[in-house]
């Protein structure tokens, strides 16, 4: 059989198309995944969360979880599931939660993960908003009178794997001009460990992990957190690339939590706003007028929903890492805008 001949310049155009109808066909699959039809179907969120730090997310010994990040996988679970205990929260090493989320084995990502430009750009992730602004630093022994980081020369520190806290550790010592010695384990529990026992001088990662961590250790007095923060550590959900009504369901859970602190709107007065709103404000945020949730597919008073299960975002602050938790940590930069800290939220109207 002859060949058949195609005229010069068409060859090359008809590849064109092929390749073009390939990458459309490859992107397809992707353009109509639906996690919020797929949670639906399925009755239950599938939440990533770390499981190893106190007032974030952690199991206690009866297998009760608590936490910052726990409590915002309830928020959503009562947004799209009107049931705020129809999660599944799986824990995850560092390692583990961007192919865990890419693979559909966790529907959100909740695990005190930093945002960044690398991040949201290679992994094939989308972030949907700071749940909590953080910040890289460092613990030692009380008993060694270090009071600054600075006094860390020639320190061997223990750091996490997969995690921003190696590279930000490495820039600051080599800006600063100070040798470094630097342990990597694969988590949190073994850095702890390693730290603990003396084969390391200092235990640097998330200001957050280190007070949860003090908190739980036996003499907390023991242990000083050094008041320097070398890096910004923006922790934010996420959800796999591609999936715009998710994430717009996801970052619109988180910004309902902060609005809802704005307006003084609580799971204790939640309901009385509901019966009494007349605003526009107030009706936009509880969707009590099902204008948002037609459009993510879920049904009407989402936000008061949210709101009645687990609080505005200062109560979920509040009994997570606050006073109330025993960890004590203050606001700080977590504090809403009117108040000098840098939660913000979108009106919703």
């Amino acid at each position: 059989m002859n060949p058949i001949a195609i005229p010069a310049g068409r060859g090359t155009r008809l590849i064109a198309a092929c390749g073009a109808l390939l990458l459309w066909a490859a992107t397809a699959g992707t353009a109509v995944a639906d996690t919020v039809a797929e949670v639906r179907e399925r009755n239950m969120l599938k939440c990533g969360v770390n499981g190893e730090v106190p007032g974030l997310s952690h199991r206690d010994a009866d297998g009760r979880w608590s936490g910052l990040d726990v409590d915002f996988c309830r928020a959503v679970a009562a947004a799209v599931l009107d049931d705020a205990d129809a999660v599944e929260l799986v824990a995850l090493t560092p390692d583990e939660r961007f192919g865990a989320l890419r693979s559909g084995s966790v529907d959100l990502l909740a695990r005190n993960t930093t945002w960044t430009g690398q991040r949201d750009i290679t992994e094939r992730v989308s972030f949907a908003g700071v749940l909590y602004y953080d910040g890289q630093g460092f613990m030692v022994p009380r008993k060694t009178d270090t009071l600054s980081a600075l006094e860390l020369d020639r320190s061997k520190v223990c750091a996490i794997s997969g995690t921003t806290s190696v590279d930000n550790a490495k820039r600051w010592f080599t800006r600063h001009r100070m040798a470094l010695e630097l342990i990597v384990h694969p988590d949190l529990e073994t850095a702890a460990a390693a730290y603990l026992d003396g084969k390391c001088d200092t235990l640097t990662t998330d200001r957050s992990q280190l007070h949860a961590l003090r908190g739980t250790l036996p003499d907390p007095a023991a242990q000083r957190i050094l008041p320097e923060v070398i890096s910004k550590e923006p922790l934010s959900p996420a959800v796999r690339a591609g999936d715009e009504r998710w994430l717009d369901l996801v970052r619109w859970t988180l910004f309902t939590l902060i609005e809802a602190e704005e307006l003084g709107i609580d799971a204790t007065n939640v309901v009385a706003a509901k019966n009494r709103a007349q605003s526009d404000r107030v009706r936009a945020l509880l969707d009590l007028d099902g204008t948002t949730s037609n459009v993510l597919g879920i049904d009407p008073a989402w936000g008061y929903r949210v709101i009645r299960a687990v609080g505005n975002y200062g109560e979920l602050f509040e009994r997570n890492l606050g006073p109330a938790s025993g960890l004590g940590i203050k606001r700080g930069l977590n504090a809403l805008w009117s108040d000098g800290g840098l939660m913000y939220a979108p009106p919703a109207r």
